[in-house]
């Protein structure tokens, strides 16, 4: 029997028609915006790999470097024998779990979750060979949309890495964590890494760094929405912007429109107009306290059992349990 199960949960016109529906959405809305999933094509994942690379973006090199030192930790907590990781893209960060969870000898199961099948294949057909006896249940998925369908194979640990639940917004994330913790049971846990809030002479060089791969990247989703939905965004016409919201305590990242401009999107029918100087928001990313991360996990019904920081308290990985 093949040690790789392969279940694909959603349509192969699924990313399409998501895509059509966001731009429909995001270019009618007041601001503007545009979702950043729509960033990472193969060419905006390569820039997003230079970008944590950068001696400017701390989170990666943060998280990894928590991963290292509490991995053994992590698995003496939750004694998981499947690991499931949410948005698993290459899995590389992963294997530091999986290695603690080998270690401690319960590690059975490991289930990847993303929308992209090459991505989970990839990264399965690589673990595989290092693992001989691990058995792998890869999900094409989205995990906002099929939380539902996570396979109860054992003690689970559910692992949403990298700081992405800072890119949704506070009701986005209030949902996302309720449907994570209605499919958990009382013996699986959760394990949420977390950007923390810290000066903006910090986070913002994160998001504008000196060599300019941070814009070149933002500007990729108009390279996206041009290729994908006949639209002529002119990729020279519009700036990278972040700034700083204390009020919400996140980064945003926006493209400013650097004259008036009418941006047609064909395959929508649309014609979409920009004042000079018209701010379209492409992402936002969440900076969390302990006692925030706290209590965003209690409205949804979880405890948090453990909170682990990097050397500099720049990242933080919280470890929760259902109440």
């Amino acid at each position: 029997m093949s040690r790789l199960t392969v279940q694909t949960l959603i349509a192969a016109d699924f990313a399409a028609e998501a895509l059509r529906a966001d731009v429909a959405r995001g270019l009618t809305s007041t601001p503007k915006t545009l979702p950043p999933k729509w960033f990472y094509d193969a060419h905006g994942s390569e820039l997003f790999e230079e970008i944590t690379r950068l001696p400017e973006y701390y989170p990666t090199r943060a998280e990894a470097e928590i991963l290292a030192a509490r991995a053994g930790d992590i698995a003496a907590a939750t004694g998981a024998e499947s690991l499931v990781e949410l948005g698993s893209g290459s899995s590389e960060k992963t294997r530091l779990l999986l290695d603690a969870l080998h270690t401690a000898g319960t590690l059975r199961c490991y289930v990847p979750v993303d929308v992209s099948e090459s991505a989970v294949l990839a990264a399965s057909e690589g673990l595989l060979a290092d693992y001989p006896e691990l058995e792998v249940h890869a999900l094409v998925a989205d995990f906002e949309e099929h939380l539902d369908r996570l396979p109860a194979e054992g003690r689970r640990l559910v692992a949403f890495l990298g700081g992405t639940i800072g890119n949704l917004e506070p009701e986005q994330r209030a949902h996302f964590l309720t449907d994570v913790r209605s499919g958990l049971d009382t013996s699986d846990a959760l394990l949420i890494g977390v950007d923390l809030v810290k000066s903006p002479q910090v986070l913002l060089p994160a998001y504008d760094d000196a060599s300019g791969l941070t814009a070149r990247f933002n500007k990729n989703v108009l390279r996206v929405v041009n290729r994908e939905l006949d639209a002529d965004f002119v990729e020279e016409s519009f700036t990278h912007v972040a700034v700083w919201d204390e009020a919400a305590s996140w980064v945003e990242m926006r493209l400013r429109s650097v004259c008036e401009q009418s941006v047609k999107v064909r395959a929508l029918r649309m014609v979409v107009d920009f004042a000079a100087g018209e701010e379209m928001r492409t992402e936002i990313s969440a900076k969390f306290t302990r006692d925030r991360a706290s209590a965003e996990l209690a409205a949804a019904g979880l405890d948090l059992r453990e909170w682990w920081t990097d050397s500099e308290q720049r990242f933080a990985l919280c470890l929760s349990v259902p109440r």
